[in-house]
């Protein structure tokens, strides 16, 4: 029998061969192998880098004053001067700016809890005036000596039951504000 010869293909006519699956293994292999040398590299040129930056410098040494006494908390505060069971609001009813505010630091001063400092309906009240408003006989008799007012006197100390109101006392700042002693000398 002859032997028949194979004619080599050309390589322009040939269908290129389809890589096997091993073949694709190995390449994703190399590539993640790759990666994570360069990963290695990386954080080891971040951690030379990092600790080349680190600088010695010269200590600084900190000393904080020191506290004659330890500050006190507010229920110590509270407990050595409380509020009393005083409730007032304080009305401007001269318009003089800022003159309820300072009859509030001197009631506040004297432990009567002021709930409220603002305007009254009106700025034409002639005298200062102290309304009770409930039964609260010994915080009325306590503000009236804070102020310097007489309880006798009638044209300076009202009583004016209300049960709506959320206080005990109302204070009208009246235009006569300068004549009462305690604010004088506060």
């Amino acid at each position: 029998m002859a032997k028949i010869k194979r004619r080599k293909s050309s390589k322009l006519f040939s269908t290129p061969r389809k890589k096997t699956r091993g073949n694709k293994v190995k390449q994703m292999g190399l590539i993640n192998a790759g990666i994570a040398v360069l990963s290695l590299l990386l954080v080891a040129f971040i951690f030379s880098f990092s600790g080349n930056q680190i600088q010695m410098g010269v200590p600084i040494e900190v000393k904080f004053p020191s506290m004659p006494d330890t500050p006190k908390l507010a229920t110590e505060i509270y407990e050595s001067n409380p509020v009393l069971d005083v409730q007032i609001e304080i009305l401007n009813g001269c318009g003089t700016p800022g003159i309820a505010a300072k009859f509030s630091k001197l009631l506040r001063d004297k432990r009567v809890d002021v709930v409220r400092s603002e305007n009254a309906d009106h700025f034409e009240y002639e005298k200062t005036i102290l309304i009770q408003r409930n039964e609260n006989i010994n915080g009325m008799k306590l503000v009236a000596k804070a102020l310097g007012f007489n309880i006798e006197n009638s044209e300076k100390v009202i009583t004016s039951i209300d049960p709506n109101l959320d206080v005990d006392l109302t204070l009208i700042i009246g235009k006569d504000y300068s004549s009462i002693p305690s604010i004088k000398f506060y």
